[in-house]
């Protein structure tokens, strides 16, 4: 599986992240709010966010999000943790918009774009969400997620995090639009 491809939609360009998007991408992720609920929520700092940055780079799968009609990058995500055992599997995560392209369709649209290359290749995708990401959480069901039972904690500098996981597989991808 082509963990970074290039997606296009009708409003929104993912291409394969490259280093120097880094401060256009900063000038996104350096907005607190972004944060506020997530695990990680002083990834708006820099130096937090360098890190977050170039293990992207360093591990591959992570697209920039660009606005078509602005030409701005707008947020980042991620293909991530690949296995092509039994069907195949790969995450999606790591994924944030900046607040002008909250609210609307353009996270489905994003979604819609990278559920549909994953799912060419793999059988199902799964998202891990911090358990207290309201937010996230809230776009994962408006986007079809369905909620398993695992949970899986990592270790941050604040300490542990819980992460539920969703899951979309092909059939129910296959079986109608996602909504925005």
């Amino acid at each position: 599986m082509d963990r970074q491809p290039t997606l296009e939609g009708e409003r929104l360009l993912l291409r394969p992240l490259r280093q120097d998007d880094w401060d256009a991408l900063f000038a996104v992720a350096s907005d607190p709010l972004i944060w506020e609920v997530h695990p990680a929520n002083d990834r708006c700092q820099e130096p937090v966010f360098r890190a977050f940055f170039d293990d992207a780079l360093a591990h591959g799968g992570a697209l920039a999000v660009i606005d078509k009609a602005t030409g701005e990058i707008v947020g980042s995500s991620r293909f991530q943790g690949y296995d092509p055992a039994d069907g195949g599997s790969v995450e999606i995560g790591w994924t944030f918009l900046g607040r002008s392209h909250w609210g609307g369709s353009y996270n489905a649209e994003m979604k819609r774009l990278m559920l549909a290359h994953a799912l060419a290749n793999v059988e199902r995708v799964v998202f891990r969400v911090g358990e207290t990401n309201w937010r996230s959480r809230g776009a994962m069901e408006k986007i079809g997620g369905r909620l398993t039972d695992r949970i899986d904690i990592t270790e941050l500098p604040a300490g542990p995090a819980r992460h539920v996981i969703y899951e979309i597989d092909r059939q129910s991808f296959a079986s109608g639009p996602l909504s925005d």
